[in-house]
Order: structure tokens, then C-alpha cells, then sequence
């Protein structure tokens, strides 16, 4: 793990409690461009594909952590945004590589305005590209897998008011 992500308020809260599950809010960005492509970064933990992600820290309002995940994985700077949904429950738990346990708390965003260049290699990210919507690259099997099609469904199916689930 990063020297960056051990100074991160989740990973202040690891040093303390460990593995146990954890229930952080965060975000998860849907970023098209004018073709409807949907932006993934390919992550440098394991390798896999995924929407831009990531838990707030504090002092930060939800849309700032929008912004900075957005930024920090993309190079891109998130000026406008829709909420699509909000995901909480055991439904939404999950273990990551390091063994460390969470409980989903995400707002899924359709980001409407961006602006700047995609840094295709991050602290965090190996890469990044649009897909088209009807050929998206696999997620790491299991439940980030399920999740997806899960926001993808979202997405599909906003009529303007945020499924809260």
C-alpha cells in the first residue's frame, strides 16, 4: 500500500480496526464523452478495469470527493454532476485484495461536464480509455462484477429523481 493511501482517512481507520468492515461513503463516476463512451481506468492494484471510485476523506463534502477521485484517477476535472443512486446495505459489502472488509455507502454520479486531458497512468491507475456503452470491459469477478450491471441498470433507468437502495 502507498505511503498516500496510509495518510488517507480510511487508511488512518485500518491502522486502527484492521480488516473488521468498515462503512465509508463514496463515490463512483460514470464519465461519457460526446460519442457516449464510458470512461474506465484500469486499476494498478490488480490489473482490472473500473469506473472511477473512491471513499471521502475528511473535510470534504461528497461532490469534492467526486472531484478529487475524478481528478486524482483521470486527470479530468468534474464540473457538473448528476446523482443516479444510493447504495447501502450488507447487499453492498465486500472484501477487497488486502482482506479489508466494507459495507457499501456509494453515491453513483453521471458526471454532465468535465474538462482537461486523461492522464492514462496515475498513483492509482495504469490506464484509461472510453468503451462503447454496448461493449464494457470485465471488472474483477464476483460482486464488483454484479455491481456493475447494477449501475449500468441505473443509468438506463433514470428518470431524474436518485434510486436510493
Amino acid at each position: 500500500m502507498s505511503a498516500k493511501w496510509l495518510d488517507s482517512y480510511v487508511g488512518q481507520l485500518r491502522q486502527q480496526v484492521g480488516h473488521r468492515k468498515l462503512i465509508i461513503p463514496s463515490i463512483r463516476a460514470i464519465i461519457r464523452n460526446a460519442a457516449g463512451e464510458v470512461l474506465f481506468t484500469r486499476r494498478r492494484e490488480d490489473g482490472s478495469w473500473a469506473l472511477p471510485a473512491g471513499g471521502i476523506e475528511l473535510g470534504e463534502s461528497i461532490f469534492e470527493c467526486l472531484q478529487r477521485e475524478v481528478r486524482e484517477e483521470t486527470g479530468l476535472i468534474a464540473e457538473d454532476a448528476t446523482l443516479i443512486s444510493v447504495s447501502t446495505g450488507p447487499r453492498f459489502s465486500t472484501v477487497n485484495s488486502y482482506g479489508d472488509a466494507y459495507q457499501g455507502f456509494e453515491f453513483l454520479y453521471r458526471v454532465d461536464r468535465w474538462s482537461g486531458t486523461i492522464t492514462d497512468e496515475t498513483d492509482e491507475t495504469t490506464g484509461a480509455r472510453f468503451f462503447l456503452a454496448d461493449n464494457l470491459p470485465e471488472t474483477s469477478p464476483g460482486y464488483w462484477s454484479e455491481h456493475q450491471e447494477e449501475v449500468f441498470s441505473d443509468l438506463r433507468s433514470f428518470q431524474g429523481v436518485p434510486f436510493i437502495k
